[in-house]
């Protein structure tokens, strides 16, 4: 489990193919206190640690994991939000998000307001009834409060704020209108989802 409260922005030293996508990622953290096997949150999505050195880790990345998340984000070069696994005592500084990408959203707007900048996304109808204004939503591993929400057709749009903290400290400030970003619901709304479609199913 992750807080969507990024740690560290990484940067992917090297991509290389093999039976899986290898990725050699650059990090600030301190790779002593990170075991082999241990899940690290990059850019919303939990990869496992195959390998570490000083200043670095590798993950490896099935096929099905680089086709359901936004294109871009593993190649060398790209830049990644990175948040390590929560670890019970915590301080649970976001919403409980488990590294599982639920779908892409892409960047449909931006407007600055005041020293923020507000963002409109577009994402799948089907995703829409699992967002609410003022609800959480993670975006590229970050969490994120829900403006406002609409359905547009086979669409659902919303949008948030990014604040100067959250540019600054993540890979945010470099949005651009068309980019894909990885999104993850909140874990509630789609137990809540499940629930209520188990329920008119019977």
């Amino acid at each position: 489990m992750f807080t969507g409260i990024i740690t560290d922005v990484g940067t992917v030293r090297t991509a290389q193919q093999r039976g899986d996508l290898r990725l050699v990622i650059e990090c600030g953290y301190d790779m002593g206190g990170v075991d082999l096997g241990a899940s690290i949150a990059c850019s919303g999505a939990c990869l496992t640690v195959v390998d570490k050195g000083e200043g670095w880790f590798a993950v490896d990345l099935s096929a099905e994991t680089v086709s359901r998340t936004a294109p871009g984000l593993w190649q060398e070069g790209a830049r990644l939000n990175l948040e390590r696994a929560l670890r019970l005592g915590d301080e649970l500084g976001g919403h409980l998000v488990t590294g599982h990408v639920d779908g892409l959203a892409e960047v449909i707007g931006l407007c600055p307001e005041g020293d923020s900048l507000r963002v409109g996304l577009a994402v799948p109808a089907a995703l829409g009834p699992m967002l609410a204004a003022k609800g959480s939503v993670t975006l590229d591993g970050v969490s994120l409060t829900v403006n406002d929400v609409r359905d547009v057709g086979a669409q659902t749009h919303f949008s948030v704020n990014i604040i100067p903290h959250t540019a600054q400290q993540t890979t945010l400030a470099g949005l651009s209108v068309g980019r894909a970003l990885n999104v993850e619901i909140d874990v509630l709304a789609r137990y809540l989802q499940r629930m209520v479609a188990a329920r008119a199913a019977h």
